[in-house]
């Protein structure tokens, strides 16, 4: 099984260091959710793992060969980000056409036959140059060249932040189509964690440039609680386990807990619910971790 593996990852910009020592190992066949917040790292991490931008310290490999420089290894990766309608020396006056037939020359299993179809299903107008299109014909462009890749590793940033819920849904469903289909590994990096996190098999939450989680998303969820009622039943309830983001009203208390194991049961007392990825997300980060 192929690993794209980072390891001791240090990316400094001047005296702000983005990623603190960072290791990460993304095996093939999976799909992979990589939250944060913004300024968190994500987009730094996905570009140093693709060798778009070098990392200050630290190596990363695809099966023990380095990723930097290397057309063997770049080859079986695909980066896709959405692409800016404008450049440095003005609009981006690149026909859609033209910028996806790049994917031809970099891809070496690019499949054109797959683009068109998926050119027809997102009615993309590929006559049209790239600073003439809306937010959400620009995220499809990105899915297209990401998909009709074929990259054994595929990687999209913010995917779908330009689309609305009908072209979401669509792009949901290629995914787990092609990964049926395939067995490709996908990294999904999104701010819209969800309506995406039914897709991750494993989820990479990094936070204030440090991966604060990598775990199997069902397991994960499996021993994340809700636990409300009152203050000290909480309190008593909740003894000894992580517990992140107490919100109090009165004499009411509710917390978020992310046990070891999953729990049999807590006390009679106290209001246990499931929480989902989003909001277990939002728990950890907010206002960082407080021990029961």
């Amino acid at each position: 099984m192929a690993t794209l593996s980072g390891r001791n990852i240090v990316k400094k910009y001047g005296k702000d260091t983005v990623l603190k020592n960072v290791n990460i190992d993304i095996e093939t066949g999976k799909i992979y959710g990589l939250i944060g917040r913004n300024g968190a790292g994500k987009t730094t991490l996905l570009s140093i793992l693709t060798a778009q931008n070098p990392a200050t310290e630290g190596e990363i490999t695809l099966d023990g060969q380095p990723v930097w420089e290397n057309e063997a290894s770049l080859s079986r990766i695909c980066y896709s980000r959405e692409i800016s309608p404008v450049t440095l020396f003005g609009p981006n006056t690149l026909k859609v056409k033209d910028y996806l037939k790049l994917g031809k020359t970099f891809y070496k299993n690019w499949d054109q036959e797959y683009a068109d179809e998926l050119i027809k299903m997102f009615n993309l107008n590929v006559k049209k140059r790239v600073h003439k299109l809306s937010k959400g014909m620009l995220s499809a462009v990105t899915i297209i060249l990401a998909l009709a890749s074929k990259a054994e590793i595929t990687i999209l940033d913010e995917p779908v932040a330009g689309l609305d819920v009908i072209a979401r849904e669509q792009f949901y469903k290629l995914v787990i189509e092609e990964y049926a289909n395939t067995g490709r590994t996908f990294i999904i990096s999104t701010h819209i964690i969800e309506e995406a996190a039914s897709l991750f098999e494993k989820v990479i939450m990094i936070d204030n440039g440090e991966i604060v989680l990598e775990e199997n998303t069902d397991d994960l969820l499996a021993r994340a609680y809700r636990v409300s009622g009152e203050d000290v039943q909480v309190d008593e309830a909740v003894n000894g386990f992580k517990v992140y983001h107490p919100e109090s009203v009165g004499r009411n208390k509710a917390v978020t807990v992310l046990a070891d194991a999953p729990v049999d049961g807590f006390s009679d007392s106290v209001q246990v619910e499931p929480v989902s990825l989003q909001n277990l997300f939002y728990a950890m980060c907010v206002d960082g971790r407080k021990e029961a």
